[in-house]
């Protein structure tokens, strides 16, 4: 089996003396799906941070492509960085910057001397914005922007520097339900079409539904069932106050019994 595009080996992070994870251990493979849930304060944003290196855990192990980053300085961590996305909570687009310079950002502010170069630039960002269907925004400024669409712009942004692995932060949270698809169709294009390993933290019962049983279609541009044995596989994580309460399929979701857990099965 590939190695894991990342790996979560008994971590356990600790803000003042409140334990944020505890020994959370799971892998997630190269074009696959994680989807994370969990009631607030669970430790789902804390552990997409310890996954990009903005945190490092107490105890435990994180690999990510193979490489042990628990312990990397910040210099050495960077190359490993720059093959992850980031689709932060509320986008975190800048205010004052048009829709081709939010997603022109990575490109051009890497650090260590890995900058794009500058004719690169101008082509990668517009193939992003086609991407995500906004082409047509490149001058806009956020405000000007509903929030689906800022969504789409911090998907591109993203996407733009053609990552391995895709970290999503709440993707569709106050998203209205078509909007919301949306969002989930260009999550599931991504991870299709490119075969980019995605984390998705989520309190949308819907979207771990769509992600685990369905794949984006390149003829139709939307989302078709899935097959028996789809390319991409999905696996559930459940967090309880920072400890993993369920790790596996939908179907196995389905048959728990522990009353938290099952907050999180869909209702047919």
């Amino acid at each position: 089996m590939a190695t894991p595009a990342l790996e979560f080996s008994d971590v356990t992070l600790i803000f003042d003396n409140v334990v944020a994870l505890d020994r959370v251990s799971f892998r997630v493979h190269p074009g696959d799906s994680l989807v994370i849930l969990g009631a607030a304060a669970s430790g789902k944003s804390v552990l997409l941070k310890l996954a990009l290196g903005l945190l490092q855990p107490d105890a435990g192990e994180i690999y990510l492509f193979g490489e042990q980053i628990s312990r990397m300085s910040e210099a050495d961590l960077l190359p490993y960085r720059q093959q992850v996305g980031m689709v932060f909570q509320e986008s975190a687009l800048f205010d004052s910057l048009t829709v081709f310079d939010n997603v022109a950002y990575p490109l051009v502010n890497r650090d260590g001397g890995s900058a794009a170069e500058p004719d690169d630039v101008a082509p990668r960002v517009l193939e992003a914005l086609r991407f995500v269907e906004l082409e047509h925004a490149v001058d806009k400024l956020p405000s000007e922007l509903s929030g689906g669409m800022r969504r789409r712009v911090a998907i591109a942004r993203a996407i733009v520097g053609e990552p391995r692995l895709v970290l999503y932060d709440s993707p569709t949270a106050g998203l209205d339900p078509i909007t919301a698809h949306t969002i989930v169709t260009l999550i599931l294009k991504e991870r299709d079409t490119a075969g980019v390993t995605s984390l998705i933290v989520t309190h949308r019962l819907q979207n771990a539904h769509l992600v685990t049983n369905f794949r984006y279609d390149s003829d139709s541009g939307d989302l078709v069932p899935a097959a028996a044995a789809p390319a991409s596989r999905t696996e559930l994580l459940v967090l309880r106050q920072g400890r993993v309460a369920f790790r596996g399929s939908q179907q196995e979701l389905a048959l728990e019994q522990d009353a938290y857990v099952r907050k999180f099965v869909m209702k047919r």
